[in-house]
């Protein structure tokens, strides 16, 4: 039996990118229950792929009940619907074996990996004030794309003068302004810059000069966007959400290393069931992006730990 249910939690703040603010995380919470053992897996539908919370339960509701993994990946496109119910049977793979995840899919027992901390887009003084309050963070990414983004960058280094930090646009940005904002990116330290452009117009990043990493988020979506990125791209942002699960997105992360990217593994804003997976897809990437829980007023029961050791992986309780 396989069962998509529609779930709410609040966040602590509004939270701002370039296409809006939320106030909540809605979440679709997969069980997969069969043979004795229930598994669990979360998606977080995304209205940028054309998903909303009742086209993707429709999606899991189309599902044979006992639909096997593999044959999941022909049944349903990548994107959140398939994601969710990937990874609930991934979960109830290894409730019924009596073993985790990990040692499922041959991969060493995953460590606890440093993450970022988003600080979403707001006014200056805002992001400064913000900046500030998480300057003993290891890794900031700030969220850009709209008018003043100069000054953002300015207030965000004053705010944490000593901390890494990344950048994402999320498709906010032309060719002309990211040149012009290029250097002044060099020289604040930001490392990265994710998705500058629109997915739609990114060939200009193969023709203009690219001064520091620029790392394909919207671009990038399952081994199948690989082809369209090369020249254009130095990074790949993962996120289970795009791949449509942690079986793909396990290939993804092979297939990208093979053709010589930098990772970064990223996240929607989502609970720590929706994290708990892609911790081990996190083992060995230039940069974690999995702070979902840390932005939510209220999580799952057996929650991930997060420490200055970064995320943890998992409890059995909570995922694999």
């Amino acid at each position: 039996m396989i069962v998509g249910v529609a779930e709410a939690f609040p966040l602590k703040e509004v939270f701002t990118i370039s296409r809006g603010s939320r106030t909540e995380s809605k979440v679709v919470t997969v069980s997969v229950s069969r043979d004795g053992a229930n598994g669990r897996g979360e998606c977080v539908p995304y209205a940028r792929y054309g998903e909303s919370m009742e086209s993707v339960i429709a999606q899991i509701e189309s599902l044979p009940p006992r639909i096997t993994r593999s044959d999941l990946q022909a049944a349903l496109p990548a994107g959140a619907a398939r994601n969710a119910v990937d990874c609930a049977l991934w979960d109830w793979e290894a409730k019924k074996a009596g073993k985790r995840v990990w040692e499922l899919a041959g991969l060493p027992t995953p460590e606890p990996v440093i993450t970022a901390y988003t600080l979403s887009l707001a006014t200056p003084e805002k992001m400064q004030q913000q900046a500030a309050k998480h300057a003993a963070r290891p890794l900031l990414k700030i969220k850009l794309g709209g008018e003043d983004d100069m000054a953002r960058l300015e207030a965000v280094r004053k705010g944490a003068p000593d901390t890494r930090i990344i950048v994402d646009a999320n498709e906010g940005w032309t060719p002309e302004l990211y040149t012009e904002l290029a250097p002044a990116l060099l020289r604040l330290g930001v490392e990265v810059v994710e998705q500058p452009l629109p997915a739609v117009a990114d060939d200009m990043l193969a023709e203009i000069a690219r001064p520091l990493p620029v790392c394909a988020d919207e671009s990038c979506h399952d081994r199948a966007s690989l082809p369209a990125l090369k020249g254009k791209y130095d990074m790949a942002n993962i996120k289970l959400d795009k791949t449509g699960g942690l079986t793909e997105a396990l290939a993804l992360k092979q297939a990208a290393l093979k053709e010589g990217y930098a990772l970064m593994i990223g996240c929607m804003v989502g609970t720590s069931l929706a994290m708990a997976p892609a911790t081990l897809l996190a083992q060995g990437a230039q940069i974690v992006d999995l702070d979902g829980p840390l932005l939510l007023a209220r999580d799952r029961t057996a929650p991930l730990r997060y420490d200055e050791r970064g995320v943890y992986p998992p409890t059995a309780e909570l995922w694999g």
